[in-house]
């Protein structure tokens, strides 16, 4: 094990030293927002009383990889199918380029393999949430030193 601040556990995930599922890589492109524990436990205390929405990523299979839609993203189902009981499988012929260059709305993880991963969020978060960086494993930009 070693300790590792959101932007050096992006890198590692970058140059595969390491590898995190897309829910954690959503949560610490969060944490890149904030460049201080201190920032981080001041975020937490002043939004603590504001609630919190539970959610499910789904998976829209297209041609050259995969996207994990969210809530309020254009493409995120209705209905979702929190269960697996409805066998619903999305999928397109589209390319991963052409579903981000046709959309407006997103919140959506954009996965072209294992460790090569992107957030794209324009959304406003609910309760007082922060959104995560739009960070792209093909490239660094954050600021984070938690």
């Amino acid at each position: 094990l070693q300790w590792s601040s959101p932007p050096e556990a992006i890198e590692r995930l970058k140059s595969q030293e390491i590898w995190f599922a897309p829910p954690q890589f959503y949560e610490l492109c969060r944490l890149c927002n904030f460049p201080s524990l201190r920032e981080l436990h001041k975020f937490s205390s002043d939004r603590a009383l504001e609630g919190c929405e539970r959610w499910m990523p789904v998976m829209l299979t297209a041609s050259d990889g995969n996207v994990q839609l969210l809530p309020g993203d254009e493409l995120y189902p209705e209905d979702p199918d929190y269960t697996g009981e409805k066998k619903i499988v999305m999928s397109t012929d589209k390319k991963l380029e052409d579903l981000m260059k046709e959309g407006s709305v997103f919140h959506r993880v954009v996965i072209k393999n294992i460790n090569n991963l992107a957030i794209y969020v324009n959304i406003q978060a609910k309760y007082k949430h922060t959104n995560p960086l739009m960070i792209n494993t093909d490239c660094s930009d954050y600021n984070s030193k938690l």
